[in-house]
Protein backbone atom coordinates (compact mmCIF):
# COMPACT_ATOMS: atom_id res chain seq x y z
CA UNK A 1 0.00 0.00 0.00
CA UNK A 2 2.73 2.56 0.89
CA UNK A 3 4.45 2.08 -2.37
CA UNK A 4 1.24 2.29 -4.33
CA UNK A 5 0.84 5.66 -2.21
CA UNK A 6 4.57 6.48 -3.19
CA UNK A 7 4.02 5.60 -6.74
CA UNK A 8 0.81 7.96 -7.20
CA UNK A 9 2.42 10.96 -4.91
CA UNK A 10 5.48 10.86 -7.13
CA UNK A 11 3.46 10.65 -10.63
CA UNK A 12 1.08 13.37 -9.11
CA UNK A 13 3.90 15.77 -7.86
CA UNK A 14 5.70 16.38 -11.01
CA UNK A 15 2.12 16.63 -13.12
CA UNK A 16 1.19 19.32 -10.49
CA UNK A 17 5.08 21.03 -10.91
CA UNK A 18 4.43 21.14 -14.97
CA UNK A 19 1.09 22.22 -14.42
CA UNK A 20 1.81 25.13 -12.16
CA UNK A 21 4.51 26.48 -14.76
CA UNK A 22 1.85 25.91 -17.64
CA UNK A 23 -0.87 27.74 -15.53
CA UNK A 24 1.80 30.69 -14.84
CA UNK A 25 3.32 31.19 -18.16
CA UNK A 26 0.33 30.49 -20.11
CA UNK A 27 -1.07 34.43 -19.43
CA UNK A 28 2.52 35.86 -20.60
CA UNK A 29 2.12 33.99 -23.78
CA UNK A 30 -1.61 35.01 -24.55
CA UNK A 31 0.12 38.87 -23.95
CA UNK A 32 1.84 38.58 -26.65
CA UNK A 33 -0.93 38.49 -28.39
CA UNK A 34 -2.14 41.98 -27.16
CA UNK A 35 0.83 43.46 -29.27
CA UNK A 36 1.18 44.48 -32.50
CA UNK A 37 2.50 41.15 -34.36
CA UNK A 38 4.84 41.65 -37.56
CA UNK A 39 5.13 39.12 -40.42
CA UNK A 40 8.46 38.09 -38.66
CA UNK A 41 6.84 37.75 -34.95
CA UNK A 42 4.65 35.10 -36.44
CA UNK A 43 7.32 33.53 -38.14
CA UNK A 44 9.09 33.11 -35.41
CA UNK A 45 6.07 32.11 -33.12
CA UNK A 46 5.58 29.00 -35.68
CA UNK A 47 9.33 28.41 -35.83
CA UNK A 48 9.29 28.20 -31.75
CA UNK A 49 6.54 26.15 -31.28
CA UNK A 50 7.04 23.46 -33.65
CA UNK A 51 10.76 23.50 -32.01
CA UNK A 52 10.02 23.27 -28.66
CA UNK A 53 6.67 21.04 -29.51
CA UNK A 54 9.58 18.41 -30.85
CA UNK A 55 12.83 19.45 -28.92
CA UNK A 56 11.36 19.88 -25.68
CA UNK A 57 8.33 17.49 -25.83
CA UNK A 58 8.57 14.91 -27.95
CA UNK A 59 12.98 14.51 -27.04
CA UNK A 60 13.06 15.50 -24.21
CA UNK A 61 9.89 14.62 -22.52
CA UNK A 62 8.37 11.58 -24.49
CA UNK A 63 12.06 10.04 -25.30
CA UNK A 64 13.96 10.69 -22.17
CA UNK A 65 11.94 12.34 -18.89
CA UNK A 66 8.57 11.00 -18.74
CA UNK A 67 9.80 7.31 -19.15
CA UNK A 68 12.10 7.39 -16.69
CA UNK A 69 9.49 8.92 -14.45
CA UNK A 70 7.16 6.41 -14.80
CA UNK A 71 9.60 3.38 -14.51
CA UNK A 72 11.09 5.16 -11.02
CA UNK A 73 7.07 5.11 -10.01
CA UNK A 74 6.98 1.59 -10.84
CA UNK A 75 10.04 0.99 -8.80
CA UNK A 76 8.67 3.26 -6.14
CA UNK A 77 6.12 0.89 -6.13
CA UNK A 78 7.62 -2.46 -5.71
CA UNK A 79 10.31 -1.37 -3.91
CA UNK A 80 9.54 1.68 -1.51
CA UNK A 81 10.86 2.76 2.16
CA UNK A 82 9.42 6.37 3.70
CA UNK A 83 11.65 8.86 2.79
CA UNK A 84 11.32 7.73 -0.97
CA UNK A 85 7.44 7.86 -0.54
CA UNK A 86 7.46 11.31 1.14
CA UNK A 87 9.85 12.81 -1.15
CA UNK A 88 8.08 10.82 -4.52
CA UNK A 89 8.10 13.55 -6.81
CA UNK A 90 11.81 14.33 -6.22
CA UNK A 91 12.66 10.63 -6.25
CA UNK A 92 10.70 10.00 -9.25
CA UNK A 93 12.63 12.77 -10.85
CA UNK A 94 15.89 11.53 -10.49
CA UNK A 95 17.50 13.52 -7.91
CA UNK A 96 18.55 11.29 -5.10
CA UNK A 97 18.50 6.91 -5.05
CA UNK A 98 19.65 7.24 -8.53
CA UNK A 99 22.85 6.63 -10.28
CA UNK A 100 25.66 9.39 -10.61
CA UNK A 101 25.42 9.95 -14.14
CA UNK A 102 21.40 10.31 -13.70
CA UNK A 103 22.05 12.45 -10.15
CA UNK A 104 24.15 14.99 -12.15
CA UNK A 105 22.08 15.10 -15.25
CA UNK A 106 18.65 16.41 -13.37
CA UNK A 107 20.34 18.74 -11.50
CA UNK A 108 22.73 19.87 -14.23
CA UNK A 109 19.38 20.09 -16.02
CA UNK A 110 17.02 21.78 -13.58
CA UNK A 111 19.80 24.38 -13.17
CA UNK A 112 20.44 25.31 -16.77
CA UNK A 113 16.35 25.74 -16.79
CA UNK A 114 16.43 27.91 -13.75
CA UNK A 115 19.29 30.06 -15.63
CA UNK A 116 16.77 30.15 -18.85
CA UNK A 117 13.69 31.08 -16.74
CA UNK A 118 15.85 33.99 -15.18
CA UNK A 119 17.10 35.40 -18.63
CA UNK A 120 13.44 35.00 -20.17
CA UNK A 121 12.50 37.40 -17.78
CA UNK A 122 14.34 40.34 -19.35
CA UNK A 123 12.77 39.83 -22.67
CA UNK A 124 10.25 42.23 -23.75
CA UNK A 125 6.96 41.31 -25.48
CA UNK A 126 5.89 40.23 -27.93
CA UNK A 127 9.26 37.81 -27.98
CA UNK A 128 8.73 36.77 -24.41
CA UNK A 129 5.58 35.51 -25.30
CA UNK A 130 6.44 33.54 -28.33
CA UNK A 131 8.99 32.03 -26.39
CA UNK A 132 6.70 31.26 -23.38
CA UNK A 133 4.25 29.93 -25.94
CA UNK A 134 6.91 27.56 -27.20
CA UNK A 135 7.52 26.39 -23.43
CA UNK A 136 4.16 26.13 -22.75
CA UNK A 137 3.06 23.82 -26.18
CA UNK A 138 6.24 21.44 -24.72
CA UNK A 139 5.00 21.12 -21.38
CA UNK A 140 1.81 20.41 -22.19
CA UNK A 141 2.93 17.45 -24.03
CA UNK A 142 5.18 17.00 -21.32
CA UNK A 143 2.40 16.09 -19.39
CA UNK A 144 0.28 14.46 -21.17
CA UNK A 145 3.46 11.71 -21.74
CA UNK A 146 3.90 11.42 -18.27
CA UNK A 147 0.62 10.73 -17.96
CA UNK A 148 0.64 7.84 -20.63
CA UNK A 149 3.93 6.17 -19.40
CA UNK A 150 2.62 6.39 -15.91
CA UNK A 151 -0.25 4.34 -16.96
CA UNK A 152 1.79 1.98 -18.85
CA UNK A 153 4.30 1.46 -16.14
CA UNK A 154 1.97 1.13 -13.25
CA UNK A 155 -0.78 -0.95 -15.26
CA UNK A 156 1.29 -3.34 -17.18
CA UNK A 157 3.09 -6.61 -15.95
CA UNK A 158 6.40 -5.42 -17.76
CA UNK A 159 7.91 -2.13 -18.63
CA UNK A 160 10.66 -1.95 -21.04
CA UNK A 161 12.60 1.41 -19.15
CA UNK A 162 15.09 1.33 -16.54
CA UNK A 163 14.50 3.76 -13.74
CA UNK A 164 18.79 4.40 -13.42
CA UNK A 165 19.13 3.72 -9.92
CA UNK A 166 22.13 2.81 -8.10
CA UNK A 167 23.15 -1.04 -7.94
CA UNK A 168 22.30 -2.80 -4.78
Amino acid sequence: MKGTIGAFWGVAGVVLLLTSAVWRLTPIAMAAFNEELLWYHWGSLLAVVFGMAYAEGYVGFQQRFSPRVAARARYLRERSNLLHVILAPLFCMGYFHATKRRQITSISLTAGIIVLVVLVRFVSQPWRGIIDAGVVVGLAWGICSVVVFSVQALGSAAFPYSPEVPEP
